[in-house]
C-alpha cells in the first residue's frame, strides 16, 4: 500500500475515533465519566487508538500538518498505557471535552 492510500486509511480510523469520542462525550460531565467505568474505559481505549493510528501515518503526512499536536497524542497514549492507575481524570476529561473536538476539526481540515 502506498503512503497516500495508507495515510487515507489511518486518517479515516482517526476521524472515526474522534467522532465517536465527541458524540459519546457530548452531554457527559466529569462526575458521570468518573462513575461510569465502561464509558471511561471506552474513551481511554479510543484515545490510545488515536495515537496508535497516528504513529502509522507517513512522516510526509505529519510534516505537512505540523500544526497537529502529534507528540502530545503519543505522550498521552504512553501515560494511559504505562501508568493507567494514575491517570488524572481531570486531564482526561478536559482532553475529551476540549482537545478532542479541536483535534477533529484539525484532522478534517
Amino acid at each position: 500500500m502506498d503512503n497516500v492510500k495508507n495515510d487515507r486509511y489511518y486518517i479515516q480510523k482517526i476521524q472515526n475515533d474522534l467522532q465517536f469520542i465527541v458524540q459519546h462525550m457530548k452531554d457527559v460531565d466529569i462526575e458521570e465519566l468518573n462513575a461510569n467505568e465502561i464509558l471511561l474505559d471506552s474513551m481511554l481505549f479510543r484515545m490510545i487508538q488515536l495515537s496508535e493510528n497516528a504513529k502509522k501515518l507517513s512522516d510526509e503526512y505529519k510534516e505537512k500538518r505540523g500544526y497537529i499536536p502529534w507528540n502530545a497524542m503519543y505522550g498521552l497514549r504512553n501515560r494511559i498505557v504505562h501508568d493507567y492507575g494514575n491517570v488524572d481524570l481531570n486531564i482526561v476529561f478536559e482532553t475529551l471535552k476540549n482537545d478532542i473536538p479541536e483535534l477533529l476539526e484539525m484532522i478534517k481540515g
